[in-house]
C-alpha cells in the first residue's frame, strides 16, 4: 500500500469480489490436482496469480483499499499454498516434511493472534520477508506440479521449483520470527515498532 493511502471500510469493491472469485477458485484447484487433471490445475493457478496481481493494482488505481480486501488477499494466497502442499504430498510429489515445516509457520502465527486480539490489536503488518516468501512458494509449486512431466521440461521445472521452495521456506520462516519479535515489541511497549498503527488488521502476515 502506497504511503498516505486510505484504506477503506468498504465490503463490495472490484478487488474484494476478484479475491472472492479467486478464493472460488481454491476447491475448484484442489479437485483438479488430487484428480491428477495437471494441465486445468496449471491453468487455475496462472489464473489465480493474475487475480492476485489485478486486485492489487485495480485496489490502488481505484483507491478501494479496504480492509477486507487487506485479509482476503493474503488468506487466499494462504489457502492454495495449503491447498497446492496437501494435494502434492497426497500424490507424492512432495515429503510430508515439508508440509509439516509450512503450515507449522502459520500455526505459529494463528496462536498469536488471540493475545493480539485480547490486547485489541489486528492481524500485524504483512512484512516485506512474508510477501516475498509467500510468492516463492506461489512459484514453488506450480513449477514442482510441472516437473511430473517427463523429459527436459519436467528437470528444469524441478531445479528451479525446489530452488523456489527452499528460498521460500526460509523467507517464510524468516517472515515468522520478525511476526514472533514485534509481538513481543507489543507486549513490552505498546509499539509494533514498524510506523504501521496497531488498532486495525493490516492483513494476515
Amino acid at each position: 500500500m502506497a504511503p498516505g493511502q486510505r484504506v477503506s471500510s468498504r465490503v463490495v469493491t472490484v478487488p474484494n469480489v476478484i479475491s472472492f472469485l479467486r478464493l472460488l477458485l481454491v476447491p475448484v484447484f484442489a479437485v483438479l490436482i488430487v484428480e491428477g487433471y495437471d494441465v486445468w490445475a496449471l491453468v487455475v493457478l496462472a489464473v489465480s496469480g493474475a487475480s492476485d496481481w489485478l486486485d492489487g493494482v485495480l485496489a490502488r488505481r481505484l483507491d478501494q483499499v479496504s480492509r477486507l480486501g487487506q485479509m482476503l488477499d493474503p488468506a487466499a494466497d494462504r489457502l492454495f499454498i495449503l491447498v497446492t502442499l496437501l494435494g502434492l504430498a497426497w500424490r507424492d510429489v512432495v515429503p510430508v516434511w515439508l508440509v509439516v515445516v509450512i503450515v507449522a509457520r502459520d500455526l505459529l502465527l494463528v496462536c498469536l493472534l488471540p493475545w493480539l486480539a485480547r490486547h485489541g490489536y489486528g492481524p500485524l503488518p504483512v512484512s516485506f520477508a512474508g510477501k516475498a516468501g509467500t510468492f516463492a512458494l506461489l512459484y514453488a509449486f506450480p513449477l514442482l506440479l510441472l516437473a511430473e512431466m517427463p523429459g527436459w521440461l519436467g528437470d528444469v521445472a524441478a531445479v528451479v521449483g525446489w530452488a523456489f521452495t527452499w528460498w521460500g521456506i526460509g523467507l517464510y520462516w524468516l517472515a515468522g520470527v520478525q511476526y514472533v519479535a514485534q509481538t513481543r515489541s507489543l507486549a513490552a511497549t505498546g509499539d509494533l515498532g514498524t510506523g504501521a498503527g496497531a488498532h486495525g488488521p493490516e492483513g494476515t502476515p
